[in-house]
């Protein structure tokens, strides 16, 4: 009996060379499609609500695939948590109607940049931010991020080799906040990102906040649709794919 199953995991993108299957190195996709194999006898196909890049880690990564077997989700899921390394774990893992599809069902996705602002690093959790010894200001770059919500053209920050029909998206929201400890959060939610979308806003930000460039400059660049207007390329690390949000 085929059934259509969604799987919702979180994993540790430092050792993996992001989601996407590749031919010579571990990835997330290939990981999880290894241990479904294992349990069900047979090769499968892991659709991901988008692919991560190498480094990037997830909260709320989702998949979706279809498989001709009697396991429920509960069984599922159980089984490959016992067979996935320890930096993978399901979350959850039901069973849906056939039509849906994890990339192409999906209504939003919710991503989280972290920044570690202050002269000195740390040795725990120096994977997960970004650390920058410079002050920024946190009301320039939120003043920047405000420019960035509604339905515009990326294509300034878009990353070459993008899979896409068009550069188009709707940012629902884009926030910066301060945590304790010297860090700081930027949370953005749109209907899809584009390759190295989040992180090339985010470098772009942290030359407002350092004073490099002021927030309205975030108009020019998106009117420009050139990259090389853009600010850096944050380092992967620093990003986690929170959630993805269905109807």
């Amino acid at each position: 009996m085929t059934k259509t199953f969604k799987l919702t995991m979180e994993y540790d993108g430092t050792d993996f060379c992001g989601w996407q299957r590749q031919k010579n190195d571990r990835t997330v996709q290939e990981t999880i499609e290894t241990a479904i194999e294992t349990m069900i006898g047979d090769p499968v196909s892991v659709a991901g609500s988008g692919r991560t890049d190498s480094g990037v880690h997830a909260l709320g990564q989702t998949a979706s695939f279809a498989c001709d077997t009697r396991l429920d989700g509960e069984t599922l899921q159980k089984g490959l948590n016992s067979l996935l390394p320890d930096d993978v774990v399901i979350l959850g893992c039901k069973e849906m109607d056939a039509s849906f599809h994890a990339r192409f069902s999906s209504r939003s996705k919710l991503y989280r940049y972290h920044i570690l602002n202050r002269r000195y690093p740390e040795a725990i959790g120096r994977q997960y931010a970004w650390h920058i010894k410079r002050p920024l200001s946190v009301d320039k770059m939120s003043a920047a991020a405000s420019l960035l919500t509604g339905t515009r053209d990326f294509k300034a920050f878009e990353g070459s080799g993008s899979p896409r029909a068009h550069t188009i998206r709707t940012i629902h929201r884009a926030e910066w906040k301060t945590e304790a400890g010297g860090y700081l959060s930027f949370e953005i939610e749109a209907d899809g990102f584009l390759r190295f979308m989040v992180r090339n806003i985010v470098g772009t930000l942290v030359e407002v906040g350092s004073g490099k460039r002021a927030p309205e400059d975030i108009h020019k660049i998106l009117l420009s649709h050139d990259r090389s207007l853009g600010g850096p390329t944050a380092p992967a690390h620093g990003l986690t794919l929170v959630e993805v949000r269905y109807n």
